[in-house]
């Protein structure tokens, strides 16, 4: 039997890198990585590759859309061009329209600044949960996605697994109980472990490889 903690380890060690980390993004509670990170999570919740939605992030990036306001005041046009430019042509319209209101309703409601959704919240995280999903295209997986990572900078959001991390620790026979998971992983921060786990889920490879390396 594979002795589960070593799995643990061995699973992070290799496949641990976030999403976050992945697009260029340098995770800090300040609003520009904040915002990053949620058009990231946007990206990824669609029914597309990752890699895809990692090198559009990327790429929105690159062309300047890296806060509210300047995604707002970029025309649809750009955004669609630079959607296009990173691979993301199946849902550029749609994205592009979305980025920009969901900009809007960032600047309107809450200053640009998603630390401000975070007070209005107050640390509860379904209420969390609810506000992120009141932005145009967030839906259920957008939201998990955007508080797997975040919890690494608010950590009243932690330790958060969601059903697509449990579906990865299913997919390695670890327990599907998320304070066993954070007790196996021990020191490992709860967004690492849960980047992890998600790979894991995504690509029977990650889960064959991280058990080999347990073995």
């Amino acid at each position: 039997m594979t002795d589960q903690r070593r799995l643990v380890r061995e699973l992070v060690g290799a496949h641990g890198r976030t999403f976050a980390e992945e697009a260029g993004i340098t995770l800090r509670d300040t609003p520009q990585p904040l915002y990053r990170l949620l058009v990231l999570a946007l990206l990824l919740s669609a029914r597309i590759r990752g890699s895809i939605a990692v090198a559009t992030a990327r790429e929105l990036s690159r062309a300047g859309l890296r806060d509210p306001r300047r995604t707002a005041e970029a025309d649809w046009q750009e955004r669609v061009d630079a959607l296009g430019r990173g691979g993301y042509r199946r849902y550029d319209e749609r994205t592009a329209t979305q980025l920009g209101d969901g900009a809007e309703l960032l600047l309107d409601r809450w200053g640009g600044d998603l630390r401000r959704m975070r007070e209005e919240a107050d640390g509860d995280v379904g209420e969390l949960r609810r506000l992120l999903r009141e932005i145009p295209g967030m839906g259920p997986a957008g939201a998990d996605i955007f508080l797997r990572e975040v919890q690494r900078v608010w950590p009243e959001v932690g330790p958060y697994l969601d059903r697509k991390a449990l579906d990865g620790a299913e997919r390695l026979g670890l327990p599907k109980d998320p304070a066993r998971l954070v007790k196996l992983a021990g020191d490992t921060q709860p967004a690492v472990l849960a980047a992890a786990l998600v790979r894991a889920a995504l690509d029977k490879e990650v889960a064959e490889d991280s058990l080999r390396r347990a073995a």
